[in-house]
């Protein structure tokens, strides 16, 4: 094995995991999870590249063809022991019975680790124990992986009975769920096998480490950036006498629609980013990334709470158009009042008076014959879509490369305090960040905004790193975002 690019050949059986577990470490969704034999013939190369240069290889191999009549040729033998696969491999070589043994061991001969993975569900067949004897006689630094498909295997400590006595390494490892820091710990427990290959895992682990730390501080550029898009939104149209109602309603589902793209863009970027290629995001039921952003559910279920928001206002007067019907959200849904559940409207317009001309609305106002929009006075909205960004950062990182039940429904989760969303939890220090975020966007001063968006790229960057640390401690919530509570229809 080339020290620079440690090589490994993933062995199984079809609708154990193995190609699950390939997808996963390799971070490549294109591999093809299948539960028919004889649906890998040839060995395929799955090269991880970090800045285009390949740190790590990982090799789709077939199943074993015959096993006992691999081993019982390998127990023959009698020439050098370096040179057995290769010598299996080339008196076997033109016989159809042997075609995928011998596929499968060529990488091993050519120097490859192994990673052996079996289904913990089912208990070990005298097969089983054949590949494990090969293996073991093949001389390769192994790992043999136990794929658990659901919480435990009812087999698993006899298998890992079993692997200890053929394997450098045992690991139990759910491919379909596991999280950034699983895959990580996996890769770390490598590093054991072989002390050669030492060296080697501990830069790939590094270099794991940093991608992911780039990663993480390119979404939170992202999420920086659609807020101040967002938020500084500006538009004037003509508004002719008579013509101002439609006027209002056709910029706000302008507005409302750039909003959309905007989000939707952003997520299939985050999602890019994170080497998604076929994952597609399909949102149980009861998501609230589901939900319109406008909706009060959206509203009620994510940012802060009422009494957040007056202390938000008071922090620096950010949120303007939240007025005194902040201090009745979540009763009387004053910030849904008013024509649909717009965003930042004034406190006057939430108590039902009627629009006057000059008067702010939804961060709508008439001067002349021209109505403006923008930017955006209700800070609420800066925490709705900071929470919304978060959530899909969550799903997508702990939606593991070689899982495929994209149809299955999550079951609801649990919230706290009637919020969802990671924003309600915050302290003062955070939220004083946002509202000088929020601040220096409806003033367009660029460095002020400069500034403000650094200092909030970098609260992001750490609540990321809370995120992935909490999947890996608590264990739920890792299947969807969060999920609005329906029972109770209003």
């Amino acid at each position: 094995m080339n020290p620079a690019v440690p090589e490994f050949a993933i062995i199984g059986h079809p609708n154990e995991g193995k190609s699950s577990v390939l997808s996963t470490l390799a971070e490549d969704d294109s591999v093809r999870v299948s539960p028919i034999p004889g649906e890998t013939v040839v060995c395929q190369a799955f090269p991880v590249r970090i800045d285009g240069r390949e740190i790590i290889r990982f090799i789709d191999t077939p199943g074993f063809q015959n096993p006992r009549r691999t081993l019982q040729w390998l127990l023959d033998y009698r020439g050098p022991e370096e040179e057995m696969l290769a010598a299996f491999i080339a008196a076997h070589r033109d016989d159809p019975d042997f075609r995928d043994d011998c596929e499968l061991l060529r990488p091993v001969a050519a120097g490859a680790g192994v990673i052996f993975v079996v289904d913990g569900s089912r208990p070990i067949r005298h097969v089983d124990r054949a590949e494990m004897e090969i293996l073991r006689l093949s001389g390769a630094p192994r790992m043999a992986v136990i794929n658990c498909k659901q919480e435990a295997g009812d087999y698993v400590a006899d298998w890992q009975s079993a692997f200890r006595k053929h394997f450098n390494a045992v690991r139990i490892f759910n491919s379909c769920r596991a999280t950034y820091r699983q895959r990580i710990d996996l890769l770390e427990s490598l590093k054991v096998i072989d002390q050669q290959l030492e060296p080697a895992l501990r830069t790939v682990v590094e270099a794991f480490r940093e991608d992911w730390a780039i990663r993480n501080q390119r979404t939170a550029a992202l999420l920086a950036g659609l807020l101040q898009d967002i938020l500084a939104y500006r538009r004037a149209v003509s508004c002719p006498g008579g013509e101002e109602e439609r006027r209002r309603r056709e910029l706000h589902e302008d507005f409302r629609a750039y909003v959309a793209g905007r989000e939707r863009d952003t997520q299939e970027t985050i999602r890019t980013l994170f080497k998604h290629n076929i994952f597609n995001l399909v949102l149980p039921p009861h998501s609230v990334l589901a939900e319109d952003l406008f909706s009060r559910r959206t509203w009620e279920f994510l940012g802060l709470s009422g009494r957040q928001l007056i202390v938000a206002g008071a922090l620096g007067g950010a949120a303007l158009g939240v007025g005194i019907d902040a201090a009745t959200i979540g009763t009387s849904y004053g910030l849904f009042s008013a024509v649909g559940g717009l965003i930042g409207a004034g406190a006057t317009a939430l108590k039902g008076k009627e629009l006057l001309t000059g008067v702010r609305l939804l961060g709508m106002r008439m001067g002349g014959e021209q109505l403006q929009v923008g930017p955006v006075n209700n800070i609420q909205l800066l925490y709705i879509l900071l929470d919304r960004g978060l959530l899909f950062y969550a799903h997508v990182i702990n939606w593991a490369h070689g899982r495929r039940d994209y149809e299955q429904t999550a079951e609801q989760m649990e919230t706290v305090g009637g919020k969802g969303g990671f924003t309600s939890h915050w302290g003062r220090d955070r939220r004083s960040v946002c509202d000088r975020f929020f601040r220096s966007v409806r003033k367009g001063q660029g460095g002020e905004i400069e500034e403000a968006s650094a200092a909030l790229q970098d609260l992001l960057c750490d609540q990321m790193a809370e995120i992935a640390e909490d999947r890996l401690m608590g264990g739920e919530g890792t299947d969807q975002p969060a999920c609005l509570d329906r029972r109770d229809e209003v």
